[in-house]
């Protein structure tokens, strides 16, 4: 990684936890803070393949807190869409965004699965380069932030229910709205490309935007347990 690169991970870096106060109710051995859940998934996930997570949510404690496949709904999930973090429920439903829970694992629309994998990543990680805002942003040098890429599309003039760029012409648009040049292309392009392009433009327009690095919704209670996304108000 270059020197002083601002880089973007679209997945959820905890879970919530400011609403109940716990990331898992009632369990004694529920994690204080995101570096202990990061650690917990990493631990009861070691002998997953490939970064997976599917032992975590197989445990006995924490699956009563997850929707999972064939129906299988903990009796602690809560029902409705699921829990929320704060930077969920304030700053992307303000963007106009429909947030998923990462409690919940059904549907296309779901996060929760990539976003335990992230957290080996991020378990990983810690240590080596800063991950605002569970650490401070750093005076220089790297840093690693969760983004949302519907956020870098609603910048460029889209809205959330067209946050998809699905052709170069569109992409392209979206580029020139955050001050990025085009790239070369025609046609159809998958929106997987398209937003990574996008993202990565939009975090070096905003990335000395020191509004972003300070939402008001954000304390250092909610840093060290929840995370934010970056971008989200």
């Amino acid at each position: 990684m270059p020197p002083g690169t601002l880089l973007g991970i679209d997945i959820s870096g905890s879970l919530a936890f400011a609403d109940q106060g716990a990331y898992f109710p009632g369990w004694p051995d529920s994690p204080p803070d995101a570096r202990a859940l990061w650690a917990l998934v990493e631990d009861l996930c070691a002998s997953d393949p490939h970064l997976g997570a599917g032992s975590f949510v197989d445990h006995a404690e924490v699956s009563r807190h997850y929707r999972r496949h064939g129906g299988r709904e903990g009796d602690l999930f809560g029902g409705g869409i699921g829990r929320l973090r704060v930077t969920e429920r304030i700053g992307q439903i303000a963007l106009g965004c429909r947030p998923t829970s990462n409690f919940n694992l059904v549907g296309a629309s779901q996060v929760g699965k990539a976003s335990l994998t992230g957290m080996r990543v991020l378990h990983r990680l810690s240590g080596r380069v800063p991950l605002w805002p569970f650490d401070p942003l750093p005076a220089h040098g790297s840093v690693v932030v969760e983004i949302y890429t519907t956020i870098a599309a609603i910048a460029a003039g889209r809205n959330a229910s067209r946050s998809k760029l699905r052709s170069f012409a569109e992409l392209n648009d979206a580029l020139a709205a955050v001050g990025s040049k085009p790239v070369r292309g025609s046609g159809p392009i998958d929106d997987h490309r398209s937003d990574a392009l996008l993202a990565a433009a939009w975090l070096r327009a905003v990335a000395d935007d020191q509004a972003l690095w300070h939402p008001p919704a954000l304390t250092d209670a909610i840093a060290l347990t929840e995370g934010w996304t970056f971008g989200a108000r």
